[in-house]
């Protein structure tokens, strides 16, 4: 199979190298997995744009989902991520490892993850009784888009780590 290694700086595109320098500012690095994504001229932007647009869900829920659909997906880099990117959105340790397990103490927190792994393991014929969980705990049809969106998003990310491979580039996620 083919290796893949992440680009540097000077081997992407000029439009990718000022996103690379300003994912540097903003993060102190270039996550390699973005760092990939700059092997297309015009995809790095089209995706950053896409994954920083408006949703209704909070930076918490969208983590959330990001967390479970990396799990669903066996993806460790995106994984890994998410655990950081979940400790600095308010989460423990423990509600962490329950969310990768496809739970959460919170029942509105409980029926998005939920619905979020369905959706990623039946790529969108999710069961009607985890639909109608996820209304009545007081979502509504803009956050069930959204959360359609977000797996997406994920979905992308997980699919491009588990055909590179490329280094994980943050603590590693332990295998549960």
């Amino acid at each position: 199979m083919t290796t893949f290694t992440v680009p540097t700086r000077s081997e992407v595109s000029e439009n990718n190298q000022v996103i690379f320098d300003n994912l540097q500012k903003a993060l102190g690095f270039v996550p390699n997995l973005y760092a990939t994504i700059a092997y297309s001229k015009n995809g790095l932007e089209r995706f950053l744009a896409y994954q920083n647009a408006k949703t209704s869900l909070t930076g918490k829920e969208k983590e959330a989902v990001n967390l479970i659909v990396s799990q669903v997906n066996n993806c460790v880099y995106c994984q890994s991520a998410h655990l950081v990117l979940g400790k600095m959105n308010g989460f423990t340790d423990e509600q962490l490892l329950d969310i990768r397990k496809g739970k959460a103490t919170d029942a509105k927190l409980n029926a998005l993850v939920q619905l979020a792994a369905e959706i990623t393991k039946t790529r969108g014929y999710a069961n009607p009784e985890l639909v109608d969980a996820f209304f009545k705990e007081g979502y509504n049809n803009e956050n069930l888009v959204d959360l359609i969106l977000q797996v997406s998003d994920k979905t992308a990310m997980n699919y491009l780590h588990n055909l590179t491979k490329v280094e994980v580039d943050f603590p590693l996620a332990p295998a549960l």
